[in-house]
């Protein structure tokens, strides 16, 4: 027990280890909001641009959607990282944060592409008519009328989304992003034992987590409390 209690005291608190986990926290965090918010700005274009072209005349636009999100939902995520950071951005001064929230970014907004592109099609079809009907254009009706409807709806996926995208940034240490887990990699080669060091992150891990669903579920009640009144 007291060479647990060691170990874990060697991990966190010699050589105040402890703001190795707190920088590591700020730029999981940091590529987090910048992948989610680029996420579904890529996600909501892809997917509108999909539902819009599937059934016109200009449906190899469709295509090329469906084959970025075939391509991006059929590789792995690291292989994706290490590609864009190699081909893209080969400059030295290249800021690997934004490498890694553009790569984290265009992952996630496949799977945010098609969780759009299901609360879209779940939305009566009335509901368009209903809007050319009073006069809206078709993006006008698919902004006011049919995505907030769709959002309510896939909420709880999207937040699921959301909640992978925070771990899945743990991969980031391939470009040299010294990341929450990097940074536990870094401080269990000080201390010759990675596992307290390891445990700590996956506790940080699982804290911001729970926060997230917590937050997710406070924003899913007040929609619901909104929606019946």
């Amino acid at each position: 027990m007291e060479k647990l209690k060691e170990a874990f005291y060697n991990a966190l608190i010699v050589d105040q280890r402890y703001m190795a986990y707190l920088g590591g926290i700020k730029v999981t965090v940091l590529i987090s909001l910048l992948a989610i918010a680029l996420g579904i700005a890529i996600g909501v274009l892809v997917a509108v641009v999909n539902v819009s072209a599937a059934n016109s005349k200009m449906k190899w636009i469709s295509g090329i959607c469906n084959v970025y999100i075939t391509i991006i939902r059929g590789t792995p995520l690291m292989v994706q990282l290490l590609i864009i950071y190699n081909l893209i951005f080969t400059s030295r001064n290249t800021n690997e944060i934004v490498v890694g929230a553009v790569c984290f970014g265009i992952n996630s907004g496949a799977y945010v592409a098609e969780i759009i592109r299901a609360g879209i099609e779940s939305i009566d079809k009335g509901q368009m008519e209903a809007g050319r009907s009073l006069g809206l254009n078709y993006i006008q009706t698919m902004r006011m009328i049919i995505l907030p409807q769709a959002i309510r709806n896939i909420l709880p996926a999207l937040g699921n989304e959301f909640i992978v995208l925070i771990k899945e940034t743990s991969v980031a240490g391939v470009i040299a992003v010294t990341d929450l887990t990097k940074a536990a990699q870094y401080i269990g080669s000080r201390t010759w034992d990675i596992l307290p060091p390891l445990i700590i992150a996956a506790a940080c891990y699982l804290v911001m987590v729970m926060g997230l669903t917590k937050l997710l579920s406070v924003f899913e009640r007040r929609m619901a409390r909104g929606d019946r009144n």
